[in-house]
């Protein structure tokens, strides 16, 4: 069965979402009443017993010990429960921010955590779009397809016999999230004054973002929005065909539930299997980074979480992102940086347009004395090396330390958006380090053809270079 890619309007069916009942008020991270005490008691006493237990079962010396204390910690993790399991997952995908050992115990975070029941489930549908199961749909799976720490996903077939999900949240989860970040965030702020690695790895950072990404996160009509938003966006040039966004159905969309075509396939990281079925599994990761640059670039909006889980290859060789819980904003001001940056990298090779970004954005006083071509001569030398590098030699991470340290040096925080972007180009070294080794990122002219169109065309025409035709 292959994925069922449509362009059809939404539909006004019975179940229609209630879609304009205002946002709960969500309390401010700082906020610490008794509900947070109570819970960062219960935080620390369950880490702590869960690393004790595992040093003492796994020995005292040294390099056993640090293992037994990053598996304990995730243990304490998982026991705590969702907030705790994104957090780990966060540690998992910003691995040279934290210790080595924490950030592989932290893969486990990102499995699949348990379902809750479907009797629960049910209530969550009916109670956000206002009708019974059988009346919004035509099938209902009780087993979910997958679980995670915010919501887990059901197959559904809509009235009119499309194939469809429906992502559904955890019951209760808002308040429980919010008490448990703000009871995190009280320990984070503890921890970076009694410990130097606290506070290199910016705990209290990493707890402020995931708090506001979770804010927006647990109303799903953000992320309905912004998954219909991209997808439109997709065609905007008249490309991307090989590159899908599942259809949001709006009508069957609320606070706590969003339903979307269903897509078939398998996820990125399943190497083996798209090398076997896929006849340019190159040419897949081109197209899929192409379309998510555009978003950086053009449109200013991005998926902010391509890990393996939310892009699939399916059946029919198509590339598809899914999941857009997490998506990046950015400003049109830090949109010209990252424009000048991969211009300066693929087309032009000069810099000082890097300089002169940087210098409009504040992140060269105005008492810089060195010219903007001299910091574009600097840049150049630091930056070209790793732009336009194999993918497979990248260390990305590297390059979002470098870029926050220089803006802290200048009293001038780079935002999480950049971040965030750079974050996701690291997701994407890993993919092409398998199945496309050798191709490299910055200098790859394809990808920037709507964006810098004139001067991709002169340079194809000019050298003969034959791109890829969507």
């Amino acid at each position: 069965m292959t994925a069922q890619a449509t362009d059809s309007d939404p539909d006004s069916g019975p179940g229609a979402g209630d879609t304009t009942r205002p946002p709960e008020p969500v309390p401010p991270l700082e906020e610490f009443g008794f509900a947070e005490w109570r819970r960062a008691a219960k935080i620390g006493t369950v880490i702590t017993g869960r690393v004790a237990r595992r040093v003492l079962r796994e020995g005292l010396r040294k390099p056993a010990r640090r293992r037994a204390m990053a598996e304990g910690t995730v243990d304490g993790f998982e026991a705590l429960g969702p907030t705790f399991v994104k957090i780990g997952q966060l540690v998992a995908s910003a691995r040279t921010s934290f210790p080595a050992e924490l950030a592989d115990a932290c893969l486990r975070c990102l499995d699949d955590v348990p379902a809750f029941p479907v009797a629960a489930a049910r209530t969550v549908i009916e109670e956000d779009l206002g009708a019974p199961i059988d009346t919004l749909f035509r099938e209902f799976d009780d087993e979910p397809l997958s679980a995670a720490s915010v919501a887990q996903v059901h197959g559904c077939v809509l009235a009119d016999g499309r194939a469809a999900v429906v992502k559904v949240q955890r019951p209760d989860i808002t308040g429980r999230m919010m008490v448990d970040l703000r009871a995190a965030f009280r320990l984070a702020s503890a921890a970076a004054k009694r410990s130097e690695r606290a506070r290199v790895a910016s705990a209290e950072d990493l707890v402020r973002d995931l708090y506001d990404s979770t804010v927006a996160e647990l109303d799903f009509r953000n992320e309905a929005r912004a998954q219909a938003q991209m997808r439109a966006n997709l065609s905007a040039f008249g490309d991307n065909r090989n590159v899908v966004i599942p259809e949001v159905y709006q009508q069957y969309c609320g606070p706590r539930v969003l339903c979307m075509e269903r897509m078939y396939g398998v996820p990125l990281d399943r190497f083996d299997d798209i090398r076997a079925e896929h006849p340019d599994s190159e040419l897949l990761i081109r197209q899929l980074v192409k379309a998510w640059m555009e978003g950086v670039i053009v449109h200013g909006l991005f998926h902010g979480d391509v890990h393996a889980g939310n892009l699939w290859m399916l059946e029919d060789g198509r590339a598809a992102m899914l999941d857009f819980g997490i998506v990046g904003r950015m400003t049109p001001q830090w949109r010209g940086f990252a424009a000048a940056l991969f211009h300066a990298s693929a087309v032009g090779g000069d810099f000082r347009s890097v300089a002169e970004q940087m210098r409009e954005l504040g992140i060269m006083g105005s008492g810089d004395e060195k010219s903007d071509a001299a910091v574009g001569r600097q840049l150049a030398t630091a930056l070209a090396p790793v732009l336009s590098g194999q993918l497979a030699q990248l260390e990305m991470g590297k390059v979002a330390t470098s870029l926050l340290e220089f803006g802290r040096r200048r009293d001038a925080a780079v935002p999480r958006q950049m971040v965030l972007m750079v974050k996701q180009l690291g997701y994407f070294e890993r993919y092409a380090a398998a199945l496309a080794p050798g191709w490299r990122l910055g200098k790859d002219l394809y990808l920037f053809r709507n964006i810098f169109p004139e001067e991709v065309a002169a340079r194809v025409a000019a050298e003969g270079i034959e791109l890829p035709a969507d």
